[in-house]
């Protein structure tokens, strides 16, 4: 399964997701994850390459090749992460129960009124962070997303809490514009978060160890974060079963330095470590990495998205 990520289709259409959430709405939390099961196992049927996909990669983490079983409980969590997107969205965190570690090092750096850059990856749920936020509404919080990607869940969600919506940075804009929003909101001492774990298509990617082999992450969010000159926190809203969640903050580094004369290897050396991090906490909580695509084998076609020269010219 060699498709870039990018090109795999969007899990369901307008109606039937307003339909969802319509639903999710109207009936709750305990009708709507019994209903999940039945729409996990759909998904589970008739989405093959996904399926393989976390197949491929829950057999690299245990070692041992993957039971249905386990690939159809990856596929659940994510479907419950998508079901619970609906409720941090439309009543913030009231409902749920959620465990934040690392909270005292964000506030320290926020506190310096500097900007904050929080860097995710696609596991577990970043709606988290976004309904946490809520405590600290006088701190701008601003978060990087695809909205070409998933436009109509994207929308739907965004129906939700207007304000979320808004405070979205659409990275399809182009280098330049996505590097100003940032510098803006870091300079007014709010917050950016991102995940810098998938590669958009022609972004730059460069390969360091992770699960026991290369894979591609991309170098644009480390040389946004080079340009910026902020402290970096990387953050985790992991799914721990029913309406429990982990909210994890852990200081990356206090600067991002990539010196044009050792740009590869600073580049590298900055990989391997937000790579190490993603290691452990999928071996934390195997079912929360969402990247149902062969992520070993992504397309590493040149780059024209975001470069050194467009980051460093914004």
């Amino acid at each position: 399964m060699s498709d870039h990520w990018q090109n795999q289709r969007e899990g369901g259409n307008r109606f039937w997701l307003g339909v969802l959430v319509a639903a999710a709405l109207r009936f709750g939390h305990g009708v709507m994850r019994r209903l999940l099961y039945l729409i996990s196992l759909y998904y589970f049927l008739r989405r093959g390459p996904e399926r393989r996909a976390s197949r491929e990669y829950l057999t690299r983490l245990f070692g041992r090749r993957a039971s249905f079983w386990q690939v159809f409980k990856h596929v659940h969590y994510f479907a419950v992460t998508m079901l619970d997107r609906i409720y941090l969205l439309a009543h913030g965190e009231r409902d749920f129960d959620i465990e934040v570690t690392g909270l005292e090092q964000l506030q320290h750096y926020v506190a310096q009124g500097c900007g904050v850059l929080l860097v995710g990856s696609h596991q577990g749920s970043f709606e988290v962070l976004r309904a946490l936020a809520a405590r600290c509404p006088e701190v701008p919080l601003r978060v990087l997303l695809d909205k070409q990607k998933t436009p109509a869940i994207t929308e739907l969600l965004e129906a939700l809490a207007p304000d979320v919506g808004e405070a979205v940075i659409d990275v399809s804009q182009g280098g330049a514009a996505i590097t100003l929003a940032m510098a803006e909101t870091c300079r007014a001492g709010g917050m950016v978060a991102l995940l810098a774990d998938r590669g958009r298509a022609h972004e730059t990617l460069r390969r360091v160890d992770f699960l026991g082999e290369p894979a591609p992450f991309p170098i644009g969010p480390w040389l946004l974060a080079s340009t910026l000159q902020v402290p970096v926190i990387l953050c985790f809203g992991l799914y721990r079963g029913g309406r429990r969640y982990a909210l994890s903050f852990e200081l990356f580094t206090e600067r991002v330095d990539i010196p044009r004369e050792s740009r590869h290897q600073a580049l590298d050396q900055v990989l391997r470590r937000y790579a190490q991090r993603l290691e452990y906490y999928a071996r934390k909580e195997p079912y929360n990495w969402f990247n149902f695509y062969d992520f070993w084998q992504q397309d590493t076609v040149q780059p024209q998205a975001v470069t050194a020269r467009t980051v460093h010219e914004a």
